[in-house]
């Protein structure tokens, strides 16, 4: 039996590259098959968030190099340049990648430290293996476990004890760009999780006024209606963007939302007030080069890690407190799984055991069927299933003794307390 996990995270690679391997939610469940028809993978789950594209498999066969197997099927399936992605690739195994995914699942291995959203990813990624059947007996028991060890960390440590997010982080920003945000208009471009936090932050710090734009209105007006904000389609984003102090951009679009030519437009009608752009999506929602423009502050998931890091320092204890959960819980787990591989050596024995012990048994009521002596065939009886019993494991400690084997003959006295 083998567990992996490889993939791209903040960790390893930048936005740049992160977002060439971002996997569009609409074809998950093409992904997961793909990589059960890869030869040596039996479960699969894929999470795919702004800051990571984690693959998680597990094979039933011992040693199977699921890493570099998982490693060629991503370049192909991608259609990878070896050499621009190679560096930036990550893989761990057994009970490292055990680890890795608790400490995802605690938040301890987020760019923001201890931050909740993955945990709602990870469940979300969960449910789309199951959904697509690639999710068996290990990788549920696995993911399950996760989702334990999440709740232990946030309950037993003060991790979640201070609001540090990349939404948190991006407001931040906003703050030390405008100062007072009582006189700014938000634009929020989507109307998931992180767009949600952010408008929560931005209404708690008196945000003057928001415009929610998303493709579904009805989400739109459900998100806007909480804060007293304002809900547009998303085709409609180019006629309201001038009245944007503050842009957050978090979709799951494939393609940018906003280009070049929108935002100079909007920045002449604004007569060249400052615009302050924040991109969480990986891929992008907003095009790079807009960054050039004079009058637009525009930053990406990764520039919010200076602000992160001074957000999170309160929590490095609470991390470390975290980690020796992760650890504890790590060791049960490789304890369980190597424990099925007893438990199969068991019914194995058992098994072979089984087929002639019953032909013994057989032959021991035909002889009393025939009148012969009770005494006597249960004596027959004994010394057969001893004989049957003790020949192999006795040829094969006689082969032990001149080979000096030494080790399987010390077993041998411990498994019979000899």
């Amino acid at each position: 039996m083998s567990l992996s996990v490889f993939g791209v995270n903040h960790n390893t690679a930048p936005v740049s590259i992160r977002e060439k391997i971002a996997i569009d939610p609409a074809r998950i469940e093409l992904t997961l098959k793909s990589l059960l028809q890869e030869e040596g993978i039996d479960e699969a789950l894929v999470l795919s968030t702004c800051n990571r594209t984690e693959v998680y498999t597990y094979s039933r066969q011992e040693s199977t190099g699921q890493s570099l197997v998982g490693l060629k099927w991503l370049h192909q399936f991608y259609g990878l340049d070896e050499n621009e992605f190679q560096t930036h690739l990550f893989s761990l195994e057994e009970s490292y990648a055990v680890r890795h995914l608790y400490r995802v699942a605690s938040g301890l291995d987020s760019m923001v430290l201890g931050e909740p959203q993955i945990l709602g990813q990870l469940k979300e990624a969960y449910r789309s293996a199951c959904d697509a059947g690639t999710v068996g007996k290990m990788l549920n028991k696995l993911l399950q476990n996760s989702f334990s060890v999440a709740k232990q960390v946030r309950t037993d440590t003060a991790i979640g004890s201070s609001p540090v997010s990349v939404a948190f982080a991006a407001v931040r920003l906003a703050q030390q760009v405008f100062g007072d945000l009582q006189d700014k208009t938000a634009l929020m471009i989507g109307a998931g999780d992180t767009i949600e936090l952010a408008s929560q932050h931005l209404h708690d710090n008196n945000l003057g006024r928001m415009i929610v734009a998303n493709r579904s209105l009805e989400r739109a007006q459900v998100l806007a209606s909480r804060f007293n904000g304002y809900a547009i389609p998303l085709k409609e984003l180019p006629e309201h963007l001038a009245d944007a102090d503050i842009v957050i951009s978090s979709t799951a679009s494939q393609l940018p939302i906003l280009g070049k030519g929108a935002v100079e437009r909007a920045l002449k009608k604004r007569k060249r007030k400052p615009i302050f752009m924040v991109d969480i999506a990986v891929p992008r929602d907003i095009e790079p080069e807009i960054s050039k423009l004079n009058d637009v502050y525009l930053y990406t998931v990764d520039d919010l890690q200076t602000v992160i890091e001074e957000n999170q320092r309160s929590r490095q204890t609470a991390a470390l407190q975290g980690d020796e959960i992760v650890l504890t819980e790590t060791r049960h787990f490789m304890d369980w799984m190597q424990s099925l591989d007893t438990i199969s050596v068991i019914q194995a024995m058992r098994e072979n055991i089984q087929t002639p012990q019953s032909d013994l048994v057989k032959k021991a009521k035909q002889h009393l069927a025939k009148g012969d002596d009770p005494g006597k065939v249960v004596e027959a009886l004994a010394r057969a299933l001893t004989q049957k019993f003790t020949h192999t494991p006795s040829v094969k400690l006689k082969q032990a003794t001149s080979k000096r084997q030494e080790e399987l003959i010390s077993a041998v006295k411990e498994l019979f307390d000899l």
